[in-house]
């Protein structure tokens, strides 16, 4: 009963995947890409999580961590873009 559970859970993050995909690609305004990216990157680490359970292994745990770490750094470089228009700043030495 819990290996269908997670088998439909796994699915519905793949449609909620998709979804979010067709917002990245036809999203009205860059805010509302950034937040698609987002959610793209949560519901691939939920996903993730869920195939390393079904196949009962900790192999996947670390692909998890460095996944949030880069959607994390990702979503702050994005909106720091959308907010400044550069995401690295570089003082001149006057």
């Amino acid at each position: 009963m819990i290996d269908l559970i997670l088998k439909a859970s796994l699915l519905l993050f793949m449609v909620a995947i998709a979804l979010s995909l067709v917002r990245v690609i036809k999203g009205p305004s860059l805010p509302d890409r950034a937040i698609a990216l987002d959610t793209i990157g949560v519901n691939l680490i939920s996903a993730i999580a869920i195939i390393s359970i079904v196949l009962k292994t900790k192999a996947f745990l670390e692909a998890i961590l460095i996944l949030g770490i880069l959607a994390f750094i990702g979503t702050i470089a994005f909106s720091k873009y959308i907010e400044r228009g550069v995401i690295v700043e570089r003082k001149s030495a006057d």
